[in-house]
């Protein structure tokens, strides 16, 4: 894996916080699999981890934020996220999962989502925005520039820049880039915002116990 930053460095593993994910309950779900419909969501305070083979996208922008809200016990919460934002972006075999403990009567409760699993029929976003803590993973860049000012990422001609609303420096670090290439994603994200998201060959699964995508 490569990727081109100008001034001839060459970057083989580049961990950056990029891969879009999706929150979701059945009802959404359905509707994203359908396709067309906007999409701006979390989870009530809680982190949840996506797994793909790999994610493929177009005018990739990245900056620092903070995620805030309400935890699971009405507490507010704030915690460092780096948002990205892509155009365009294809992930194909998506898993998505969450964790809620210690529900009355049943105990812990995981929501498993899949999506992408066909051959040729990968997960698609347009205009996508998410909020991620970690990820691990191999990348590949085309024409990217690093450490541009984060007020530098105007949105025009329907590329992203720096989200409404989110909170940013403007003159904190930011990354871009043409194109880029994830494979082998493990991800931990707070949020999500897209345009519109469409989800192949869905399905979802509530299961009783502790069920992820992958453990740390």
């Amino acid at each position: 894996m490569k990727s081109q930053v100008r001034g001839g460095t060459r970057w083989k593993r580049f961990a950056v916080v990029m891969v879009p994910s999706v929150a979701a309950t059945a009802a959404i779900g359905v509707g994203l699999a359908q396709g067309a419909l906007a999409a701006s969501f979390s989870i009530s305070g809680q982190e949840f981890k996506v797994k793909a083979d790999s994610l493929v996208g177009n005018d990739f922008v990245q900056y620092g934020s903070v995620a805030s809200g309400k935890d699971l016990h009405g507490k507010p919460f704030a915690e460092p996220v780096g948002v990205s934002g892509f155009s365009e972006a294809w992930i194909t075999n998506m898993c998505q999962s969450v964790v809620t403990p210690d529900v009355p009567f049943i105990g812990n409760v995981s929501l498993e989502l899949r999506a992408g699993t066909e051959k040729n029929k990968p997960v698609y976003a347009k205009d996508i925005y998410l909020d991620v803590s970690s990820l691990k993973a191999d990348a590949e860049f085309g024409n990217i520039d690093i450490g541009v000012a984060a007020g530098s990422l105007p949105k025009s001609e329907g590329k992203p820049g720096i989200q409404p609303g989110t909170k940013a420096n403007p003159y904190g670090f930011s990354q871009r880039a043409e194109t880029a290439k994830l494979t082998n994603v493990e991800q931990k994200a707070w949020a999500t915002t897209a345009g519109t998201f469409k989800l192949s060959n869905l399905s979802l699964k509530l299961h009783k116990g502790t069920k992820e995508c992958f453990t740390e």
